[in-house]
């Protein structure tokens, strides 16, 4: 069994409950919302996955007090204690946040999300690897322009997935095939 856990921001826990659903292989109004076709991305028996726990993190605060993080960098800015960074900051605070939650749940497979002002930082990591990436779409919480964060939060979840799904089919060549994603071999 593959244990995985989220702590998301931008992205609202909407990975974990894909993947939960993805691995209990729900269907209807429970199944699957972004992915369609899991067997595209080759053999792998999702039936061997499971959902840890799946966070909601879009404050500082719960970074620190939910994730056990002291001294997390410094956001840009807060609105309403939500983390503001910029890309950099992002990619560099899903990164921790991906940490975190591994050491906290014990899973194989961490994911971390963060999005304040440009595409967001996600990562995920395993044991072996650290995939870092971005949504493909830019936004800026300071507008809250619901349109461009929703659509920023709608590429993050589906390109998490993606890789992922890759990621677990041993599928790097599509992975390293993707915009902007770095992958880090431990």
């Amino acid at each position: 069994m593959i244990k995985i856990a989220t702590a998301e921001c931008f992205t609202q826990g909407k990975i974990g409950r894909e993947i939960h659903a993805l691995a209990q292989d729900y269907k209807g109004n429970f199944g699957l919302d972004y992915i369609k076709n899991p067997k595209e991305h080759g053999n792998f028996d999702y039936n061997e996955l499971s959902v840890t726990c799946s966070l909601f993190i879009p404050t500082l605060e719960a970074v620190e007090k939910i994730l056990s993080i002291s001294n997390p960098p410094k956001p840009n800015n807060l609105i309403k204690g939500i983390k503001v960074y910029d890309e950099e900051g992002d990619k560099n605070v899903s990164k921790i946040m991906a940490r975190a939650i591994k050491k906290m749940s014990d899973c194989d497979i961490a994911i971390g999300t963060t999005a304040g002002v440009g595409h967001g930082g996600i990562t995920i990591l395993t044991n072996n690897y650290e995939i870092t990436t971005t949504s493909d779409v830019y936004a800026d919480l300071s507008k809250l322009n619901s349109e461009e964060l929703s659509q920023r939060s709608e590429s993050g979840i589906k390109k998490t997935l993606n890789i992922l799904l890759l990621l677990l089919n041993n599928n790097f060549d599509k992975i390293n095939n993707l915009k902007n994603v770095e992958i880090i071999k431990k």
